[in-house]
């Protein structure tokens, strides 16, 4: 090997370990950013037998794939949980001290006393306030159903809005790779911004990536819809101002498609989005429509019948905006908002509450106490006889078809409760499974401080072998040129 060979070998052992040593120290200043993927500087051998540095970035597509399905998993299900978790609320604490099954329990006791002591008409203005809390915890509970499924349509419309801004800002960053890799440039920091935005996309909607020739990358819905290629595909979403028991809120649509909502306690949904829509669209108006039910099911069991034929109900104890009893075992949507006490009944609007044991709110075919006598029970031992009675209700609600009202109001916390008790053990399993699979792909791609250090001390020992030797071809040059 002739000097001059021998220090270029010098020289090109300099020009590698000072790339090395960037590539090394730009791990260890990031060390502690998620985001970032590690770079790994690999010798090569070039053409002309000298040795060369590549960068290689250790990305592992695999692991990513299955980090963004534990993401968009993980974030669906934590979405439905607090909704359902808002719902629960509605109804008060863990005894439900708020609900309409409580107070419709309170009403039943309040009329079985007084049915025990007609005569005190203080038992009955007891009965009455009872029938108002029945009102106002059904009036509420609707009132709040109504809010959180406004809060969902809120939260849909701030998804939209920012995955539009994620899949523009992805063109910008994806166009950055594909000239960098066109150009021979070094693509690896917009390929970082890049998968950090499809991270950040995966918290919306579930996603996945299709890798192309030239640093191209293309995104798709899990369900095949197509949200990035060449260019973001539009994200449509038309917020509702205001929502009422009966109000429709509007799709989302991915590229002209609507997006699904998620289903099941254990959800389907894949991102944040899915999971609103199951929210507003699903959970909250079939809660909304037992309440509907339990609503009918209490004006038909206090409906006022004739005495002579116990036929032609009206509205007795409890009414609503149509004045009428409604048909049996037919859900009415919207009937929860105009529920309310007769005012018949009221004392402090004009009423009567002794009208509970006498009849007669709807005139006088209706009054069984026609001799006005102050220990009258009829009336009021068929109402306590009613608590116990089944009636119909609408299949379509998810409840039993035939059930008492008190027992059918139950049942529709119980069922709020199954959804939110598979929700919690999905929520658990599923941010398990989203914590391995970050924890794998970070433990490929991310920096280990400690290789890293160990790498350092390598390139050191590489840097002082190549000065040694520069320093040997000097004293040899000295030599000759002395001798010359």
């Amino acid at each position: 090997m002739t000097l001059s060979s021998t220090m270029n070998t010098a020289k090109g052992i300099l020009n590698n370990t000072s790339t090395q040593s960037q590539v090394v120290s730009k791990n260890i200043s990031n060390s502690q950013n998620s985001s970032y993927v590690k770079r790994d500087a690999v010798t090569v051998m070039n053409s002309t037998g000298g040795a060369n540095v590549k960068i290689v970035r250790a990305d592992d597509p695999i692991l990513q794939k299955q980090m963004l399905a534990g993401q968009s998993q993980a974030k669906g299900q934590e979405t439905l949980n607090t909704g359902l978790d808002q719902l629960k609320a509605l109804l008060g604490g863990n005894k439900y001290e708020l609900s309409p099954a409580t107070a419709i329990t309170k009403l039943g006791t309040a009329l079985q006393s007084y049915a025990a002591q007609p005569s005190e008409l203080s038992l009955a203005q007891t009965a009455v306030s009872a029938a108002q809390d029945v009102a106002t915890s059904i009036n509420t509970t609707t009132q709040g159903i109504s809010t959180v499924r406004a809060q969902a349509d809120a939260a849909i419309k701030t998804g939209v809005d920012k995955l539009n801004d994620l899949l523009s800002q992805f063109q910008t960053v994806n166009d950055a790779v594909i000239k960098a890799s066109a150009s021979g440039g070094d693509p690896n920091d917009a390929l970082d911004q890049r998968d950090r935005l499809v991270s950040d996309i995966s918290q919306l909607v579930g996603v996945s990536t299709v890798s192309r020739d030239g640093g191209d990358m293309a995104l798709y819905t899990n369900d095949g819809t197509v949200l990035f290629d060449k260019l973001p595909r539009t994200v449509n979403f038309a917020a509702t101002s205001g929502y009422g028991a009966s109000t429709v809120g509007n799709p989302v649509y991915i590229d002209g498609v609507p997006l699904k909502a998620g289903a099941g306690g254990n959800t389907t949904a894949q991102g944040s989005l899915a999971a609103n829509l199951q929210i507003r669209d699903v959970i909250a108006p079939q809660f909304q429509s037992q309440l509907d039910e339990t609503s009918r099911g209490l004006i038909t069991m206090y409906s006022e019948t004739e005495k002579t034929s116990g036929g032609n109900p009206m509205p007795g104890l409890f009414t609503w905006s149509d004045g009428t009893t409604p048909t049996s075992g037919t859900v009415i949507n919207g009937i929860s908002e105009s529920f309310k006490v007769n005012p018949a009944y009221i004392k402090d609007q004009g009423g009567n509450p002794a009208a509970l044991r006498d009849g007669g709110v709807n005139g006088a075919n209706y009054k069984w106490n026609t001799d006005n006598n102050p220990s009258y029970s009829t009336l009021l031992d068929s109402y306590v006889k009613a608590t116990d009675a089944k009636i119909d209700f609408d299949g379509s609600v998810g409840l039993a078809t035939s059930s008492t009202v008190n027992d059918y109001a139950s049942s529709s916390i119980g069922w709020l409760e199954a959804y939110r008790a598979t929700g919690e053990s999905a929520s658990e399993t599923k941010a398990a499974l989203q914590q391995r699979a970050t924890e794998a792909y970070q433990n490929k791609t991310g920096v280990n401080l400690d290789e890293e250090l160990s790498k350092m001390l390598d390139i050191e020992q590489s840097y002082k072998a190549s000065t040694k030797l520069i320093n040997a071809v000097d004293e040899m040059l000295k030599s000759l040129l002395g001798i010359a």
